[in-house]
């Protein structure tokens, strides 16, 4: 089984998360070597938080590729492209993603649908002519997202046996970023592809312990990939691509080890999906994420954190607190929960005052601080004259109904 750090088709031709990397990346978080920790990341606060203290993003290997497209290329315009190869296709309307024929296929009626395995013949280079990736047989699941954009998209609108030219923006390859070494940021990226085969994905239910823990850590390492690119809807994609194949059923016994794996790979899953849905503010999709951790594993750092920023966020500091002590200590040297609980503890400090001081001015009460000093001398001795003056009152009253009494009889 490869590593979860691995690279997906590192190695080996036949299956790759497309347009991969051809080195690691220099800015990536190291591992773990006891346990594959994802970053603790901060929410953007007016202040930066110290993060030397956070596990790095879970099993960040070398990313393969690519940022994303919304819109779907279009089935007419395929068919006018395969009517006359020459001509050129803009894939999605905006001229950044274009498609010409070199080599016709076989028909309309053979191309690939989302969801099949597909294999395909890759060469990539850059405005200058510079080959940045060959792959003589490529192999990715059909709008997964497992590759670069531009090659998702238009590998749908190639015929079995096309060759065709596709010239992309950087915005369907790699982005503001780039790869490192080879590819600078903001390049455009010219593809020569081939489609080679088509076939339906195998059936998850007659998968072995083995390969579904494969194929989960090759989505849940896309999703990782997008992460780090700040795309965290893909990223939300992929990781629950990963956590639909953990929990499918299955017509094959697995060991109490892979049980296991399959386990800490769903966990991941699960904390990697809450940090992406906390950069997006879905709070209740992220707390149900952090909870679903924790029936697993209650004493699971990463996802008590998450929690008790989320309820930060929801403005429950009461119950984020006591979460966050929990965490912090389970680990005590932890610089990040420290200052996150010191600034919850603070906020939730202000938050009483608030509400005390409202409910003063609610009741008629204003506080001591508002009253003028000149009048606070007396303020001691108000209550007691009132006292005095009740008590009198009440006396009178008593001996004068005496009196009627005793004048009655």
């Amino acid at each position: 089984m490869a590593s979860s750090g691995e690279e997906p088709g590192s190695g080996s031709p036949g299956r790759a998360g497309a347009g991969t990397e051809a080195a690691p990346r220099a800015e990536a978080a190291q591992l773990d070597t006891a346990e594959d920790f994802e970053v603790l990341e901060e929410e953007e606060e007016e202040e930066e938080e110290d993060l030397s203290e956070l596990p790095p993003l879970e099993d960040v290997g070398r990313p393969p590729a690519p940022p994303r497209g919304e819109a779907q290329p279009s089935e007419q315009g395929g068919r006018e492209a395969a009517e006359d190869p020459q001509e050129w296709l803009d894939v999605l309307g905006s001229g950044l993603l274009k498609k010409k024929t070199l080599v016709p296929g076989q028909g309309v009626d053979t191309r690939p649908r989302k969801g099949q395995d597909v294999t395909v013949r890759l060469k990539a280079t850059l405005e200058d002519g510079s080959v940045v990736e060959e792959n003589p047989a490529l192999t990715f699941t059909l709008g997964d997202c497992d590759v670069l954009q531009a090659l998702d998209l238009c590998v749908q609108l190639l015929e079995m046996g096309e060759t065709a030219l596709i010239v992309s923006d950087a915005k369907y390859c790699y982005g503001a970023q780039g790869r490192s070494p080879d590819i600078p940021p903001n390049a455009a990226l010219t593809l020569e592809v081939e489609l080679l085969a088509a076939r339906d994905a195998p059936d998850l239910e007659l998968l072995s312990g083995k390969e579904k823990i494969e194929l989960a850590n090759r989505k849940r390492e896309r999703g990782n990939f997008f992460y780090q690119q700040a795309d965290y809807v893909l990223a939300i994609n992929s990781y629950d691509i990963a956590l639909k194949i953990i929990s499918s059923s299955s017509k094959v016994d697995f060991s109490p080890e892979e049980e296991a794996e399959l386990l800490d790979v769903k966990v991941k899953c699960l904390n990697n999906l809450a940090a992406s849905q906390l950069k997006l503010d879905h709070y209740e999709a992220a707390l149900k994420s952090c909870n679903l951790v924790l029936e697993h594993q209650p004493g699971n750092i990463k996802a008590l954190f998450r929690k008790g920023k989320v309820l930060a966020q929801q403005g429950e500091y009461r119950e984020a607190i006591p979460i966050l002590k929990a965490a912090l200590k389970l680990e005590p040297s932890n610089k990040t929960i420290h200052a996150e609980l010191s600034k919850l503890v603070k906020k939730h400090a202000d938050q009483k005052n608030v509400e005390t001081e409202m409910y003063r001015k609610m009741l008629g009460n204003p506080s001591a601080a508002s009253t003028p000093a000149k009048c606070k001398d007396k303020l001691s001795w108000s209550i007691p004259w009132k006292w005095l003056f009740g008590a009198t009152a009440i006396a009178l009253g008593g001996v004068a109904l005496s009196v009627v009494i005793a004048a009655r009889n």
